[in-house]
C-alpha cells in the first residue's frame, strides 16, 4: 500500500500522553507540513503557534477546559500544543481546518500521537489569548482561533478505527 494512503489509515485521535518531549526537528517537519496545507487562493492566512513551554501550556489548557465547563486537561498530558489561527476572513476555518489535517497526518507519519482538539476561538477571547496572540506577533483583533493540534508519545495501544459508515461515497459515473 502506498505510504501516504497507509499513515492516513493510520492516524488515530488519540487522549493518553507520555511525559516525554517531542524533539524540536521533528515538531519543525510537522509545523512545516501545516505551513504547506492549501489555503483558499493561495493566501496563506493560517497560522500556528507552537507551544512547548509548561506554564503556557498549562494557562492554555486551563483556558480550554473553562470554555468546555470542567476543570480536568482537555489536552490529555500532551507536550505540545499547536494553535493554529486564522485571519479572519470567509475561509479562515477552512484554511485553518487544512493545517490541522496535514499537522495530524505528519505527526503520525513520525510515529507520534495526536489529538484535534476544539475550543481554540474561545481560549484566545479571553485576556491570557489575547495576551498569546500579541506576545506571539499576532494582533488579536485580526485573528481567529481555529483549532488546537496535541502532540507527543501516546500512551498505550492505539484506539481502533470505528467501522466506516456505509453511504458516504457516492460515485456519478
Amino acid at each position: 500500500m502506498n505510504e501516504t494512503l497507509k499513515t492516513l489509515l493510520e492516524r488515530r485521535s488519540v487522549r493518553s500522553y507520555e511525559n516525554k518531549p517531542v524533539s524540536e526537528e521533528i515538531l519543525k517537519q510537522i509545523v512545516d507540513a501545516g505551513l504547506y496545507a492549501p489555503s483558499a487562493m493561495g493566501r496563506q492566512d493560517a497560522a500556528v503557534i507552537v507551544v512547548t513551554n509548561p506554564t503556557v501550556r498549562e494557562a492554555l489548557s486551563k483556558a480550554n477546559a473553562e470554555a468546555m465547563g470542567v476543570t480536568s486537561d482537555p489536552f490529555y498530558g500532551a507536550p505540545v500544543v499547536l494553535v493554529v489561527i486564522a485571519k479572519k476572513s470567509p475561509t479562515a476555518h477552512e484554511n485553518g481546518s487544512a493545517m490541522i489535517m496535514n499537522m495530524l497526518i505528519a505527526a503520525t507519519s513520525f510515529g507520534l500521537a495526536s489529538c484535534w482538539i476544539h475550543r481554540a476561538k474561545e481560549e484566545l477571547e479571553t485576556d491570557f489569548g489575547r495576551h498569546l496572540l500579541q506576545d506571539s506577533g499576532f494582533d488579536p483583533d485580526e485573528y481567529v482561533g481555529i483549532g488546537n493540534v496535541i502532540v507527543g508519545y501516546g500512551k498505550g495501544a492505539l484506539p481502533l478505527a470505528k467501522p466506516r459508515l456505509n453511504g458516504r461515497a457516492v460515485y456519478l459515473k
